[in-house]
């Protein structure tokens, strides 16, 4: 069955990948446009044009106006968007080009790590300008090498075409109030701070960041240990992640704007690290969002594992859901212990001495925690990705192989071993019923022995 065919649309290709018309995921773009002459394509590049001046506001409106449907195109960057796209996306807001009820979709390539939380961004985000969203495509890197990723990549604008025919859309996320910030105490500590532990506090604040201002000189008024502020607003950026992989071998990036310095020598070698935003846009802004791409100088390497993280949010941090979801799932997967995030919206002082005095206690006792399923499924993305692309990130291969963290199943021969057997004796009901209750006996058998060593140990 063919699905029915729309009269001619235009379709404007939001392309924001830095690479531009080279971008790999933009070929896939170009590949529905070859297949479809009926409908018009136009592309502009979000990712080459960062900062989208207000002068060209004209000329932005000109080319919406005449668009049914806008297609944001971009390869997933650390759990969300490229930030030259995340800037692009809050000049269009500031231009106040009226975009209601025009469609949007997106096209993504990535590996899958996260693409999830990048969908939802560029999905609220649309909400807030009035467009009309559907569903867009989550591809790998290679899928439209594939006749398999060729088709899914039809179908999908196939539906994107029954949907703008239609009307049928996303349901509109319903618009939720931000509360007014509360006023936050910041308290004299009275006493100096130990300097054992150094605790880099990384944020974005400007002179109309007054709220945010005051959580973070609580925070620092509360805390037992050192803390160094870097204010990102000081360091001049030349730039966003290029995703050139020239850093893939060494680690030394393309750029010599002094940010990996930065990055190594005063946030890295921090005990801790604090994160502190006010909200922007359901996320971080673009600022935060140049300096999560550029530690890509860092490559897939979790450098800060086993370190305690949090975050100091100015905003209705409870509302934005996504944005948690990559906060805290970005700590799981770096292996650090999530200490929590204070807002300013219900109860900042306790909330902001909470987050301190848990993170105070990580430090004196280096507490941490098992991973759970967004750290270790985000690692196994990783640890798979790497070991098929060794030859070209050197710097990562190295470091998984002297982290253990190429832990593939198939390494653990006695295992499955032991797994075929306890399968064999499954199958035979004559064992089965022989056995009975045994198995589940068998299985805690190890376990008791744990208990028992503890109890020795208490009595000690």
């Amino acid at each position: 069955m063919t699905p029915e065919r729309n009269d001619s649309m235009n379709f404007l290709i939001l392309n924001g990948s830095p690479k531009g018309k080279d971008s790999i995921t933009l070929q896939t773009a170009l590949y529905l446009e070859k297949l479809h002459p009926e409908h018009r394509f136009a592309v502009i590049d979000a990712g080459r044009r960062p900062t989208f001046p207000l002068d060209h506001t004209a000329e932005f409106a000109r080319q919406t106006a005449a668009a049914d449907c806008l297609i944001f195109c971009y390869p997933v960057y650390t759990f969300l968007i490229p930030s030259q796209l995340m800037r692009f996306m809050e000049a269009m807001e500031e231009s106040g080009v009226d975009l209601h009820g025009k469609y949007a979709t997106q096209i993504t390539t990535s590996k899958h790590f996260y693409d999830m939380t990048a969908h939802r961004f560029v999905r609220e985000f649309s909400g807030d300008l009035g467009l009309s969203f559907v569903d867009g495509l989550s591809a790998d890197m290679e899928d439209l090498l594939s006749e398999k990723g060729r088709s899914e990549a039809e179908k999908f604008f196939d539906y994107l075409l029954f949907c703008m025919k239609y009307g049928v859309k996303e349901p509109a996320r319903a618009p939720i109030a931000s509360p007014a910030h509360r006023p936050v105490t910041v308290p004299d500590s009275g006493r100096p701070k130990d300097g054992s532990k150094r605790v880099a506090v990384v944020a974005d604040l400007s002179d109309k960041d007054g709220p945010l201002a005051a959580m973070i000189a609580r925070f620092r008024s509360v805390f037992p240990y050192e803390t160094d502020l870097v204010n990102l607003r000081d360091f001049r950026f030349s730039g966003g992640c290029l995703g050139c992989f020239r850093c893939a071998a060494d680690g030394v990036c393309v750029y010599r704007d002094g940010f990996s310095d930065l990055l190594r020598e005063r946030i890295q070698t921090a005990d801790a690290i604090v994160t502190a935003f006010s909200i922007r846009d359901h996320g971080m802004g673009s600022l935060f969002k140049t300096y999560d791409d550029r530690q890509f100088c860092n490559g897939h390497r979790t450098v800060t594992m086993g370190k305690p993280a949090a975050v100091l949010v100015s905003g209705n941090y409870p509302a934005e859901e996504n944005l948690r979801t990559v906060l805290e799932a970005r700590a799981e997967t770096g292996g650090n212990f999530w200490c929590g995030a204070a807002s300013d919206q219900t109860d900042p002082d306790r909330e902001i001495t909470d987050v301190a005095l848990r993170l105070a206690y990580a430090l004196r006792y280096g507490h941490t925690r098992p991973a759970n399923f967004w750290g270790v499924g985000g690692m196994k993305i990783f640890r798979d990705l790497i070991w098929q692309m060794q030859g070209m990130m050197k710097a990562d291969h190295r470091f998984y192989k002297e982290h253990g963290q190429y832990d593939f199943p198939q390494k653990k021969p006695l295992r499955m071993l032991a797994m075929y057997a306890v399968g064999a004796m499954n199958s035979s009901p004559a064992i089965r019923k022989k056995i009975g209750g045994k198995m589940t006996e068998g299985m805690l058998m190890p376990y008791k022995k744990v208990l028992a060593e503890a109890e020795k140990k208490a009595r000690r």
